[in-house]
């Protein structure tokens, strides 16, 4: 009997495929709460801008000893619903109770149990997917999560834009601000509801190590530190599996992705405080500024794979880190802030225009140096190569977070910004060794064309043969 890969199935009986939707909920949660937890330090505490990055870094820091522990723990108990689920209960406790803590001790401590408990829906959910379907629809089902991800972060900010601009515009800005994490909790808490009423454990486990090609697809379409659970799913992998030795350009390679990391997190890191201190927009235009990177890397989230697939991955690394470093140095103090004016409608245009052009430049940096690391090295190491690829930008997104919030509270905004420019440029450099040609590969329709004359070159050899009959 035949199985028709086309047709999608599963690999066992479900009721519903539904439990997709759990993650809709919290993608929609970490979009209010990404730009909230750093205002409501600021405002309600009077956090400096090293306090919050502390803050962040350490929220971030503590997800990933257990995401691999979640997952390690997930692999030998057979019930991976429940820890899917009290990941969501907790993760929605723990932003509650942010929103109420009285002070900034108890505030940062929240922050890390919140890490602590979100650690484990990136590698369970993951896994829990590839169990429960064919293995042909890996990648498209993993890409469907992208973009509930991307699209929930979207509805995420705008909610928050529309809540702290009309909804709570006559309130205080404190109360507005906690009532709205409240709401990010709750939606946390929808999420875990939805998780038990429609997962069902599956029948068969499949091997993490098996399956290690794809942990490059389970990524953030945003770029934001508190997107850093599903950027070290990689390391489950280099937890698992034999040491092997990677050759020199691929630690060139790693070299320039740990550089590369550093300096966009010395940007991103104080991004909030440089919003409402120096820019001094109001909450509703913090939400607005990253709800314009949202969109735009949400929009080109699979573009950006067909892009890459058309032409050389490495050309498109470096000419979108070209392009963000160009945009780094825009958001420096010129004359453009004194015409526009502090805090005005035009400046706040103008920093969502180009942080939506940051955006666009993550979509496809994200897609281009997996791809460039995938096929830079052999199948046998692709593995503990993605393994890694994350480790090293996780690592970098942590030291660069803590840098960033240091170098902006000691020196200002110039000295920061500018070294983060100068960190990618030289990240971008250590790219340029690596050969070009290994990623010259033939547009799809060139190849069909060659297959074509091939095929047609062979038949005609063929009709010009004597047939056996006649000899």
């Amino acid at each position: 009997m035949s199985i028709d890969v086309k047709v999608r199935t599963v690999l066992r009986p479900s009721t519903s495929d539904l439990w997709f939707l759990a993650y809709l909920p919290l993608a929609i949660s970490d979009g209010i709460a990404t730009p909230l937890i750093p205002l409501l330090a600021l405002q309600h505490f009077g956090a400096s801008a090293f306090a919050v990055t502390i803050i962040i870094a350490a929220s971030a820091m503590s997800q990933v000893p257990f995401t691999i522990l979640w997952g390690n723990l997930s692999d030998r108990v057979a019930h991976r619903k429940y820890f899917l689920v009290g990941s969501f209960l907790a993760t929605g406790v723990s932003i509650v109770l942010i929103a109420l803590a009285t002070n900034l001790l108890t505030y940062f401590w929240l922050n890390v149990v919140e890490g602590l408990a979100s650690a484990a829906s990136a590698p369970i959910g993951t896994m829990l997917l590839l169990e429960t379907r064919h293995k042909r629809w890996w990648p498209t089902d993993i890409g469907l999560f992208g973009l509930i991800s991307g699209l929930g972060t979207t509805i995420g900010l705008a909610i928050g834009f529309v809540w702290l601009f009309v909804v709570g515009y006559n309130q205080p800005a404190i109360a507005a601000m906690t009532a709205l994490l409240i709401v990010s909790g709750i939606l946390a808490l929808v999420s875990a509801g939805i998780a038990w009423a429609w997962i069902e454990e599956p029948a068969s486990r499949v091997d993490r190590r098996s399956v290690s090609d794809l942990v490059h697809l389970h990524r953030g379409v945003v770029e934001r530190i508190r997107q850093f659970r599903l950027r070290v799913v990689g390391l489950i992998d280099l937890t698992r599996s034999k040491a092997e030795r990677l050759p020199g350009r691929e630690y060139l390679f790693l070299a320039a992705l740990g550089l590369m990391s550093v300096g966009f997190d010395i940007f991103y890191g104080p991004f909030p405080v440089f919003l409402w201190r120096d820019a001094r927009f109001t909450d509703a235009g913090v939400f607005i500024v990253y709800l314009g990177s949202a969109a735009a890397s949400t929009a080109l989230f699979f573009h950006s794979g067909k892009a890459v697939e058309r032409h050389s991955p490495k050309s498109i690394f470096l000419d979108s880190l070209g392009g963000r470093v160009l945009l780094m140095l825009l958001f420096l103090w010129g004359p453009i802030y004194v015409l526009f004016g502090l805090g005005s409608p035009a400046l706040l245009g103008w920093i969502t225009l180009l942080n939506a052009l940051m955006g666009v430049t993550w979509a496809f940096i994200s897609t281009a140096s997996t791809i460039f690391l995938v096929r830079l090295v052999g199948r046998s190491a692709r593995g503990r190569a993605l393994g890694f690829y994350n480790a090293f930008a996780g690592a970098g997104s942590l030291l660069g977070t803590l840098l960033g919030g240091w170098l902006f509270a000691t020196y200002g905004v110039y000295l920061a910004y500018s070294t983060a420019a100068v960190v990618v440029l030289a990240g971008a450099t250590l790219l340029v060794p690596i050969p070009y040609h290994m990623f010259q590969l033939p547009h799809p329709a060139a190849r069909h064309r060659r297959l074509a004359r091939s095929s047609r070159a062979t038949t005609r050899a063929r009709s010009r043969e004597p047939s056996d009959r006649g000899r």
